[in-house]
């Protein structure tokens, strides 16, 4: 399973195109890994500039407003048409509410609360969450002794990072639990679109395209429900929700394909151990968070707990045929954050 922090689903289809070799050189793979962690982890701070000024739904209105653009203009660059069937518009409507309304909402919802640098963190929970609902929802996806052992530990890192041996103490429980609902929310995505869209025929693109452009709609009628006009548009948060669309929403699903179309899913998905860290230094550096011991250690714990429950049958052993099985399982669906989140 490949999580996106940024949190768009990506289907990899059989018609998709794998880079050139001269992109590629231009591009090395592991600048544009780089600035994927970069762009995931910034989203947090993003998320919590614009909610200083607008609500949490106009700040995730917002992003999927500039994250559809930003992928309309690949569609147009690239000739792709949108899907057809009227079933795969209901599947990519659920999908757009499951991977991007909906957790985008929560997270923005959580900043209210809670510091930008605990929201990354908790956004690193989704593989976690991803391996317990796959073992009941997935047959293919069999427990092993190391996956279980993961599991275990990522949960004892999440309550490391909140501090449960205190109470709770100074910890908003709303804020933190809406974040981990967020979490939760990509991968029960994750798997609803594995049943429903893997093996379509429509490109990767035209797909993402057609989810972000639902999920669009659907804030865009919430929206006006809940929040009232701004009284003004301030420069510098108006900035991070452009930014939280354009670079980790739009520009983010573009990258992470280019890599997992270059480099694979596993390579690809490692992105996911980069973006908490780098959540984290952006909230304590620039937005003056504060940091007690137990959210880094927590959270390194909850990473090792995360690439446990990635490890697949077969690469202990070398056998080939496990791995082969796997590779084209990942290849048939890819999780791409995100994340932020995101």
């Amino acid at each position: 399973m490949c999580y996106e922090v940024g949190c768009i689903i990506v289907v990899c289809m059989s018609s998709s195109v794998a880079p050139s070799p001269a992109a590629r050189r231009v591009f090395d793979w592991r600048l544009r890994f780089g600035l994927l962690s970069l762009v995931w982890g910034f989203s947090f701070l993003f998320m919590k500039v614009g909610t200083e000024s607008f609500a949490p739904f106009q700040v995730t209105l917002g992003r999927l407003v500039f994250g559809t653009a930003v992928v309309a203009v690949a569609m147009a660059v690239k000739r792709e048409r949108l899907p057809r069937g009227t079933w795969t518009w209901v599947h990519l409507a659920v999908a757009g509410f499951l991977l991007n309304a909906l957790p985008f909402s929560l997270f923005a919802f959580s900043e209210l609360t809670i510091p930008s640098s605990l929201a990354g963190i908790c956004n690193a929970t989704s593989p976690l969450w991803g391996m317990a609902l796959s073992l009941v929802a997935l047959s293919e996806d069999r427990p092993t002794r190391r996956r279980v052992a993961g599991l275990g530990i990522g949960f004892l890192g999440v309550l490391t990072v909140l501090g449960v041996w205190q109470g709770f103490h100074g910890l908003d429980v709303t804020g933190t639990a809406l974040a981990l609902l967020a979490s939760l929310s990509y991968p029960v995505g994750w798997i609803y679109v594995r049943r429903t869209l893997a093996g379509s025929s429509h490109s990767h693109l035209s797909l993402t395209g057609a989810q972000l452009g639902l999920a669009t709609v659907q804030l865009a009628v919430v929206t006006p429900l809940f929040t009232s006009m701004p009284a003004d548009f301030p420069v510098v948060p108006l900035l991070a929700v452009a930014a939280l669309g354009i670079l980790g929403t739009g520009l983010a699903f573009l990258i992470q394909y280019d890599l997992v179309a270059e480099v694979g899913p596993t390579t690809a998905q490692m992105v996911t151990y980069f973006t908490p860290v780098i959540a984290t230094a952006a909230g304590v550096a620039l937005l003056g968070e504060s940091l007690s011991w137990s959210t880094p250690v927590g959270a390194a714990i909850v990473l090792a707990g995360a690439a446990l429950t990635q490890a697949r049958p077969g690469a202990a052993t070398g056998t080939a045929e496990p791995v082969r099985r796997t590779r084209e399982r990942d290849k048939a669906t890819t999780q791409a954050r995100t994340p932020a989140g995101t």
